[in-house]
């Protein structure tokens, strides 16, 4: 099980990857996996700081979600509880960055990558022209 957890790549997965080459065509520039708040133990895909704006590509079996997500046979109440309390960790992330000032995107893997970039530009762009005056 170990060797396994092990495996699962917590950053540049493909949906990260695809996000972010669609971002980047549009002319954004952001940091990879960066704490957008340096105290907390929380690290977003791509982080605008300028902007405050953190993006998260959420894995569908890891973060739940409500279109893909099939329960784990095996081992059942273990993922169940993963599962759970990544939930609730996506949550109190959003919470606190909302509190500091910050902008949280999130976006399911099976999301269309170019529509999540529109979505990051538009966003990004609102807020770097808001901050400025």
């Amino acid at each position: 099980m170990r060797a396994v957890m092990r495996a699962n790549r917590s950053r540049d997965t493909r949906p990260e990857l695809r996000v972010r080459r669609a971002a980047h065509a549009l002319g954004l520039r952001y940091r990879v996996a960066a704490r957008p708040l340096p105290q907390q133990r929380l690290t977003a895909d791509l982080v605008f700081t300028r902007a405050r704006v953190a993006v998260f590509v959420d894995g569908c079996f890891w973060h739940g979600c409500p279109e893909h997500y099939r329960p784990a046979t095996a081992n059942s109440e273990f993922w169940q509880r993963k599962i759970s309390s990544n939930q609730v960790r996506d949550e109190r992330a959003n919470h606190l960055l909302e509190a500091a000032g910050w902008v949280s995107l999130r976006f399911w893997e099976h999301d269309d990558p170019q529509q999540a970039a529109v979505v990051i530009e538009r966003t990004v762009r609102s807020r770097s022209i808001s901050r400025k005056g």
